[in-house]
C-alpha cells in the first residue's frame, strides 16, 4: 500500500486528505486499529524519529509523548523509583519492562500537556505499557511491534477506536523531502545530522566537568530539541525532560517557559503535594489539574470558591510562595540544550534558577563570552556543539 486516504487534513474543511509515498513504493507503516488523522501521523513520524533516535544514541529503550508535532516528554528506560511511582500514578506492581519504564517517565514530565498525546515507542510495546497507556487520555501510539497481549489491551481503549500504528524499524526515508506552503515546493535534504557524545567535546567554560549522566541528558536534549518546534529549549534530569519550551519566537520566552515546566515537575514531589488526600474514583486529568492548581497562584481562588470539596478528602494546607521558592532551590543537576545559540546571559540566569548545571548550545552570538561569562560565574559546565538544531 502506497497511499492512504485520510477523512481531512489540519483542518476539517481541508480535504482531500492522504498520506502517500512520492517516489512509490509502500508506506512503511500499518494502522492496527483505529482511523489516525492528517495531525496524528505528524505526531507519529515526528515522535518515532526521536525515540529512533534516542535508543541509537544512548542503547536505552526510548519513548515520547507528543502534542501538536512538539514533544511533552521524551526519556530512556531507566527503572522506577518508588517516587516515581507515585508522581506519575503507577498503580502497577512488581518490577516493569525498560520500554513502560520510558513512556511512564516521558508522560510524566508534563502530564497536562500530555492530556491527549500520541506515544511512540523505540520498542515493542508490551502489555506493561499498554496497561498503563489505557489508563490515561491519549489519541494514539506508533511502535515497531506490539506483542499479542499488548494489542489486545490497546484496541479496546476508547471504544475500539484507539489509534494503534506498526513502523518498519528498518525504513529509510529518502535523501531529498518536500513541503508545499502556498502552492509553492520547498525542497531540501532530510536532517541526519547525528547527535552523540562527540558533539559535548567543545567546552567552553572553566568548569569542564560533564559526569555520564550529565552527558546522556544533554544527549536526550538535544534529540528532543531536533524534533521541536523552534524555537526550543529542553531541561533534562536523570534521563527524562522536565521542561520544553517550544515554539517561542523569544529564546528567553523558551528559557522561562521551559524552566517553569521543569519547576511544576519538581513541585509534584513536594511533601505537602504528595501528602495531598483526594477524592475516591478521581479521574487522572481532574487529578492532575487539581495538582497544578495546588502549586500555582489559582489556588487561593479554588479555596475561596469552596470548590476544593469536589477534589480533596480534607482541606489541603496552601502552598506559600515563600515554601514555593525554597523547594525550587534545592533542585540540582538539571541539564538544559537549546536549538540555536543563547544571544544574552539571561537565558543562563534563568536556567539556574532550575537547578542547571550542564548547558550545550551551538555557540556563535556576537554575546558569547558575555553568556559564557554568566555559566562561569555559577560554575556552570557549557558545551557549544556548533549546530543549530532548528525545526518547523
Amino acid at each position: 500500500m502506497n497511499e492512504l486516504e485520510l477523512k481531512y487534513g489540519m483542518n476539517p474543511n481541508q480535504k482531500p486528505a492522504r498520506i502517500f509515498m512520492r517516489e512509490g513504493g509502500d508506506l512503511p507503516i500499518e494502522v492496527l486499529n483505529g482511523k489516525p488523522g492528517f495531525i496524528n501521523f505528524l505526531d507519529a513520524f515526528n515522535s518515532w524519529q526521536l525515540v529512533k533516535e534516542l535508543k541509537e544514541a544512548t542503547g536505552l529503550p526510548a519513548a515520547a509523548s507528543f502534542k501538536h508535532v512538539s514533544p511533552a516528554g521524551a526519556a530512556v528506560g531507566l527503572p522506577l523509583t518508588d517516587l516515581d511511582r507515585k508522581i506519575y500514578f503507577v498503580d502497577q506492581e512488581g518490577e516493569l519492562s525498560p520500554i513502560a519504564c520510558a513512556y511512564i517517565r516521558a508522560r510524566g514530565a508534563d502530564r497536562l500537556c500530555s492530556y491527549g498525546d500520541w506515544a511512540a515507542l523505540s520498542d515493542v510495546c508490551d502489555a506493561d505499557v499498554a496497561r498503563y497507556l489505557k489508563l490515561e487520555v491519549s489519541d494514539g501510539i506508533i511502535a515497531p511491534g506490539y506483542t499479542d497481549e499488548a494489542l489486545e489491551i490497546l484496541t479496546t481503549k476508547k471504544g475500539g477506536k484507539f489509534n494503534v500504528v506498526q513502523i518498519d524499524p528498518e525504513y529509510t526515508p529518502a535523501e531529498l523531502e518536500f513541503k508545499d506552503v502556498f502552492g509553492i515546493t520547498f525542497q531540501q535534504g532530510h536532517n541526519n545530522f547525528k547527535i552523540d557524545r562527540e558533539l559535548l567535546s567543545n567546552m567552553v567554560t572553566e568548569n569542564k566537568d560533564l559526569p555520564e549522566q550529565a552527558v546522556i541528558d544533554l544527549i536526550i536534549s538535544l534529540i528532543t530539541l531536533k524534533y521541536t518546534q523552534s524555537n526550543s529549549v529542553c531541561y533534562v534530569k536523570d534521563g527524562m525532560a522536565i521542561g520544553v519550551g517550544a515554539g517561542q519566537q523569544s529564546r528567553i520566552h523558551c528559557t522561562r517557559l521551559a524552566g517553569s515546566k521543569a519547576d511544576n515537575w519538581y513541585m509534584r514531589q513536594h511533601p505537602k503535594v504528595l501528602g495531598l488526600q483526594f477524592v475516591d474514583d478521581i479521574r487522572r486529568p481532574n487529578r492532575d489539574n487539581a495538582i497544578d492548581v495546588y502549586t500555582s497562584d489559582e489556588w487561593e481562588d479554588v479555596l475561596r470558591e469552596g470548590e476544593w470539596q469536589q477534589i480533596f478528602k480534607v482541606k489541603p494546607e496552601p502552598l506559600t510562595a515563600e515554601e514555593k521558592k525554597e523547594w525550587i532551590a534545592t533542585q540540582t543537576g538539571v541539564s538544559v540544550g537549546s536549538d540555536a545559540f543563547f544571544p544574552f546571559g539571561d537565558n543562563v540566569e534563568r536556567a539556574r534558577k532550575s537547578g542547571v548545571c550542564y548547558i550545550a548550545e551551538p555557540g556563535g552570538s556576537i554575546r558569547d563570552d558575555h553568556v559564557v561569562e554568566t555559566a562561569n560565574k555559577y560554575g556552570i559546565a557549557m558545551a557549544f556543539t556548533g549546530m543549530r538544531l532548528f525545526h518547523h
